[in-house]
């Protein structure tokens, strides 16, 4: 699906999941590259930037944490950027990308920007607007972080064992999504300064900035939850060691009792007294007498 958006003389084209005949014709109207062509008609594994002199392209991917139109734990987006034009292009529904275009073709926030130079300021609101998507994915998270803590130090920490390993599972494959992002942008730094020349270096060292900043929030969810994951495990710990104590000297309890019953359970013929009326009560008399004193011992050697 093509969708292509004008703004004064820069030109947006937005492909979802592009056909052949889509990207045949991107490419003849905008003098793409053929390599990157061939780029663009299916899944690239490896985030990357290429400068071809006349145009930069970028593959990053972008991880989802709370939503996705796919299965995947990603989505890639690439961009094709030239003076006057930006392509972008995807393989499911990219719900920021959504709202941009939105926004360009009612011109909410094109008309307080400066897009009027070239296409370099184009890219920057847009990637500006996913990782600002990052950070409200990532601000989930910390929510998360929140209800764990709260029920970590509320009694709950057997339920929060699964519950923590889901969130560091989100923050792992988020972690994997955006790891490349610093290296790529670093490059565009440079591409984009030859390009588009030193005005629009600020800029290009901003996008960069922005990626430094999500990487930043996520290794400081990733430090909060490792403290709370190892919170947790002492905190269970210590409540199993004390469950097995109490059961430890309950069976210490129990176990005179037990020798106690098995004497007298013995037939009345080797036992005394077994044949006296009463007897049944001074057993249990004596067993009782047994508990209490293990009970005494427990307590004197502070085991309960």
């Amino acid at each position: 699906m093509l969708k292509k958006l004008t703004y004064n003389r820069l030109t947006w084209i937005d492909l979802e999941s592009p056909t052949k005949e889509e990207v045949r014709g991107v490419m003849e109207s905008y003098d793409i590259h053929p390599l990157v062509a061939e780029d663009l008609l299916s899944e690239t594994i490896r985030p990357k930037v290429d400068y071809y002199g006349n145009q930069i392209y970028l593959v990053l991917h972008f991880p989802t944490v709370s939503h996705s139109h796919g299965d995947k734990t990603s989505q890639e987006i690439d961009f094709v950027v030239g003076k006057n034009f930006l392509i972008t292009v995807h393989y499911e529904t990219v719900d920021s990308l959504l709202e941009f275009s939105k926004m360009f073709e009612v011109n909410s926030i094109l008309e307080k920007s400066n897009l009027g130079e070239h296409a370099g300021f184009l890219f920057f609101y847009i990637i500006r607007e996913l990782y600002k998507n990052l950070s409200s994915e990532l601000n989930i998270v910390r929510k998360t972080l929140e209800t764990i803590e709260s029920e970590i130090f509320s009694g709950n920490e057997g339920l929060m064992v699964e519950k923590i390993s889901n969130v560091n599972h989100k923050l792992i494959n988020f972690k994997q999504a955006i790891r490349f992002h610093k290296d790529v942008l670093n490059s565009f730094e440079v591409a984009a300064r030859d390009l588009f020349g030193e005005k629009f270096a600020f800029y290009a060292k901003a996008i960069s900035g922005e990626a430094y900043e999500v990487a930043s929030i996520l290794d400081g969810h990733k430090e909060t939850l490792m403290d709370f994951w190892n919170t947790n495990d002492s905190l269970l710990s210590s409540k199993i060691n004390k469950t097995m104590k109490a059961l430890a000297v309950l069976a210490a309890i129990l176990l005179p009792v037990s020798i106690v019953g098995q004497i007298f359970g013995i037939s009345s013929t080797y036992v005394p007294f077994m044949d006296q009326p009463g007897a049944f009560f001074t057993v249990l008399e004596v067993m009782g007498v047994a508990a209490i004193i293990m009970y005494a011992v427990s307590k004197w050697k502070k085991w309960l």
